[in-house]
């Protein structure tokens, strides 16, 4: 079974990934781009409040997901 609205996730997701952070620095060195991805990869499921999840972070909803299936 296909579910396209998962493409839209993840296409919204590049999107501000290239508008947050791609877009506005230049990384000399890879590793330094390595760095940036890891901080905003931090930010983004520890801090961003989500629409999709009811306004929560992403790690907030993993986490409830994951006590919901050690429950079962």
């Amino acid at each position: 079974m296909r579910a396209p609205e998962g493409n839209g996730c993840a296409e919204r997701f590049i999107r501000t990934l290239k508008e947050q952070l791609l877009w506005l620095r230049f990384f000399p060195a890879v590793a330094e781009l390595n760095a940036a991805l890891a901080d905003f990869r931090g930010r983004y499921n520890h801090r961003w409040r989500l629409e999709r999840h009811d306004y929560r972070a992403p790690a907030e909803v993993r986490a409830a997901f994951m006590a919901l299936e050690t429950a079962a």
